[in-house]
């Protein structure tokens, strides 16, 4: 290693700077902030939604609410799992059978009840207004496409009703897009299939290609939210993770990076959907962009158990939730590579249908 690979915050840092102005310039975001990982970022944005309303806002909430989505999944620290809606997480974690408290959860791509909620939630309760407390949605939390919540998109309705709801009530819409950004929906931010804006967003995973880095990025009133030594991370930021990022951030520059994964989704969707059809007892809907792809499983067939059998014929995938199997391939993945993919995913298929009847494959 010719140079130092981590500087105190405290000083410049030329990679950090180039690497935050290049998410600036390719983004809707005014700032960026620098952690280590998907979870960090996520609470750094929950503790700028928290500031926001309670301070920059006129409402001046004491009880800022941050509504999230059933079956969403936004990191391990205590607060993001607070926010996650599963409650399999949560389990063990608690205080007093609560975790921690300002999060409600909605149903994914339902408007209606978003509605409702936002309306209920604005209200103050006579108690907490006797109390001197005022309550209100500081921030909704939404990932464009759930991951773990089983490679479900997000629908524009959905998202332009939330922006409108944050607009009406000057809170923030605020997307995690640890898993579904830097180009892996086909563009580079899941958003951008959503025709929407958010005030916040989240990044992380393939932002370091490898190397551990996350980012919050922020527009607006929302990026200069946070006052200095308001939120810090000791290793956000380092020259080692910025340079990783900004060779990472050279390669999606290059548009044929991102047509490649357009073109490889369809083929993989294509690809999916006709082994489906051949096998509708064992595989159901697929869904997804770019590629981010899920395929249900039928018939009481677990999502792990095809892992399993494909794994055995070489091909890495992963459940997304019980009857999901997801397909994360590089984003460099080639037609042939692809197609090679599908066969050994057939080939699990098979073995499945055999083992499940007694027969040889």
């Amino acid at each position: 290693m010719n140079q130092m690979h981590h500087v105190s915050n405290l000083y410049y840092i030329p990679e950090q700077a180039q690497l935050a102005s290049w998410l600036c310039e390719n983004s809707v975001a005014d700032k960026a902030f620098f952690c280590n990982s998907g979870a960090e970022a996520n609470e750094a944005a929950i503790k700028l939604a928290r500031k926001y309303a309670s301070t920059v806002s006129d409402r001046q909430l004491t009880d800022p609410i941050i509504i999230t989505a059933h079956s969403s999944f936004h990191g391990r620290t205590l607060a993001a799992i607070s926010a996650t809606g599963q409650s399999k997480y949560h389990e063990g974690f608690q205080y007093g059978n609560e975790m921690v408290p300002g999060f409600v959860f909605t149903d994914y791509n339902d408007s209606d009840s978003l509605k409702k909620l936002v309306a209920e939630l604005n209200e103050t309760p006579a108690d907490l207004a006797k109390a001197g407390r005022k309550r209100g949605v500081a921030a909704i939390l939404l990932e464009p496409l759930q991951g773990e919540g089983g490679i479900r998109p997000g629908t524009k309705e959905f998202f332009q009703t939330a922006r409108s709801l944050m607009d009406d009530c000057d809170g923030l819409l605020m997307c995690d897009e640890v898993q579904v950004g830097m180009g892996r929906s086909g563009t580079l931010w899941g958003h951008e299939q959503l025709d929407v804006v958010p005030d916040v967003f989240t990044s992380a995973k393939a932002l370091g290609g490898g190397v551990p880095i996350g980012a919050m990025m922020a527009r607006g009133k929302a990026s200069t939210t946070f006052a200095p030594g308001d939120h810090a991370s000791t290793y956000g930021g380092n020259p080692l993770a910025c340079a990783a990022g900004l060779a990472v951030a050279e390669q999606l520059s290059d548009p044929a990076l991102l047509q490649n994964v357009r073109d490889r989704g369809a083929q993989l969707t294509a690809g999916l959907e006709k082994l489906q059809e051949k096998y509708p007892n064992v595989l159901g809907e697929v869904r997804g962009w770019g590629l981010l792809k899920g395929v249900e499983t039928v018939g009481g067939i677990g999502a792990g158990d095809l892992v399993g059998l494909a794994m055995k014929e070489g091909l890495l995938l992963v459940p997304a939730g019980a009857t999901v199997v997801r397909f994360v391939p590089p984003l460099i993945v080639t037609k042939e590579e692809v197609d090679e993919a599908l066969d050994m995913f057939k080939k699990a298929i098979i073995n499945k249908v055999a083992a499940d009847s007694g027969a040889s494959p």
